[in-house]
């Protein structure tokens, strides 16, 4: 039998935390909540849930503060804001923190739910298969979201690490942009664009390349995409 999903909910405002959490319960899920940035980060920290959804506007801490500090404290569940800006700038940097996913409010039971569910989906699918892979002085474990280079840690984000794990299983191979929003966003995710593909690889780049101007491993492919050589 599946173990029970559990899903932290950080939310300032108490009607939207009561409509998640009842909705998510009545599928199934155990459910946690916190009503502030701190509350919610220690919350993370403590019961490690399978799953944060999380405000962007929290008192005490904002929600991408939260969500980068969970992710250095080493916490690979996955991430999905909450916010009432719909600016692009806002997706790149919430994504670029750690988080895996973006919903602008005003959102329906409906949506937040195919979201939770294809989170989950593509968490199974990436543990599958390919464990660890190495090249380089780079060593990839894609099943405990760990990187190291020369040893030491590189702090690939659980994120960056399904990007990589894409590129690596079709090493050689193009990968293009639209390709990565299905295969590390889903098909039915609009809440990123290829500038989002491009703005990750960069920050991949400067963490696995010796050279990041001069790359040698996650190369581009004018106007269509990428392709991974080691």
């Amino acid at each position: 039998m599946t173990a029970t999903k559990t899903i932290l909910i950080v939310e300032d405002d108490g009607g939207i935390r009561l409509i998640l959490r009842d909705a998510l319960t009545a599928q199934g899920y155990q459910v946690i909540t916190a009503a502030d940035g701190p509350e919610g980060l220690a919350k993370a920290l403590e019961a490690r849930p399978d799953l944060l959804i999380l405000d962007v506007m929290l008192p005490g801490l904002d929600g991408f503060e939260v969500c980068k500090k969970v992710r250095q404290e080493g916490v690979t569940s996955p991430i999905m804001m909450l916010t009432v800006r719909d600016e692009e700038l806002d997706k790149v940097l919430g994504l670029e923190v750690g988080a895996d996913d973006y919903v602008t409010k005003p959102f329906s039971l409906k949506e937040v739910s195919a979201r939770v569910k294809a989170l989950f989906r593509r968490v199974e699918d990436y543990q599958a298969g390919l464990d660890v892979y190495r090249f380089g002085k780079i060593e990839l474990d894609f099943k405990k979201f760990e990187s190291r280079k020369d040893g030491r840690p590189l702090g690939l984000t659980p994120l960056e690490l399904r990007i990589l794990k894409v590129l690596v299983t079709r090493k050689g191979q193009v990968v293009t942009r639209d390709e990565f929003l299905d295969l590390v966003w889903g098909v039915d995710n609009l809440a990123v664009s290829h500038r989002t593909v491009d703005s990750h690889v960069a920050h991949i780049r400067k963490k696995v390349e010796d050279d990041p101007s001069r790359p040698e491993h996650i190369l581009s492919v004018h106007s269509i995409g990428y392709k991974f050589e080691d």
